[in-house]
This record gives C-alpha cells, sequence and structure tokens, in this order.
C-alpha cells in the first residue's frame, strides 16, 4: 500500500482491525439486537461475559469441593465416624484418596466405602486417637497385619 500523506497512513488500520472485529462478533453472535451488530455494544457485552465466565470456572470448583466434603461427611456419620477421624485414619494407613473418589465411593460403592471406614476406625483404635473409644470386630475379619503399624 502506498500512503500520499501522514494522516492517511495513521488512518489506515489495515487487516488487524477486520480480525480483531470479526473474534468479537463471532463472540457476540448469539446476542440479540445490537449487541450483536454494533461493535461498541458487542464489544461491551462480550468482556462482561468473559468476565462472568471467568468467575463462573471459579464458583464451579468450588461448588464441586463444597459437595463432595458434604457427601464424605455424611457417609462418616453414617457409620458414626468424624470426617476428620476418617481422613486422620485413612492418611495414617498409607490410603491416599482425594475429595472426589472418596465422595464417588461413598455414593456409588457404599460397602467399598465401608471398609474405608472400618479400615480408619481401626487405625484411630489402635493409635488412640480421641474420637475413637472402642475397637470393632474388624480386626477379626480382616486381621491388624493389614494395618501398618511402623
Amino acid at each position: 500500500m502506498v500512503f500520499l500523506n501522514i494522516p492517511l497512513l495513521v488512518r489506515s488500520r489495515g487487516p488487524d482491525e477486520f480480525w480483531r472485529k470479526r473474534r468479537i462478533f463471532k463472540l457476540a453472535a448469539h446476542y440479540r439486537s445490537r449487541t450483536r451488530n454494533v461493535y461498541s455494544f458487542a464489544i461491551r457485552s462480550v468482556h462482561r461475559a468473559l468476565a462472568y465466565a471467568t468467575k463462573g470456572r471459579k464458583l464451579k470448583k468450588l461448588d464441586m469441593a463444597q459437595l463432595w466434603s458434604t457427601r464424605v461427611e455424611a457417609g462418616c456419620q453414617q457409620y458414626g465416624v468424624g470426617l476428620e477421624t476418617f481422613k486422620d485414619g485413612l492418611a495414617r494407613s498409607d490410603i491416599l484418596l482425594n475429595k472426589k473418589v472418596l465422595s464417588d465411593l461413598a455414593i456409588w460403592e457404599p460397602r467399598s466405602f465401608e471398609a474405608l471406614v472400618k479400615i480408619s476406625r481401626e487405625r484411630a483404635a489402635v493409635e488412640g486417637m480421641p474420637d475413637i473409644k472402642q475397637r470393632s470386630a474388624f480386626n477379626q475379619v480382616y486381621g491388624l497385619s493389614n494395618l501398618k503399624l511402623d
């Protein structure tokens, strides 16, 4: 492109402006009325929507973590063990499962979760943790050899 004077050079924005606007219009394609067609309205709406999307992703993570904690806590209450005692007993037994896996077990595989609760309770009783007073009959079935008492 040949520019005959400086003002024409400054005014020419070239293909970059086209692609920048096109990207915004693509994101605003499903909006109604002028927020879809007018660039100044579209860019405002798109920026707001992207900000809400960012917040939404963080809130979704927090909501899911809260749901998992609630499910695990409900499963522990069902078998009469506190959540902190359960987690501490699992950690001391070298069973490293995260909240998501524990909540899935509590919901979809209650017998597996019950076995984890029993292991945790037994470990807590062996090590004399404050929440557990008596030991269960679990050690007769599985034996204390499965609980690494190192």
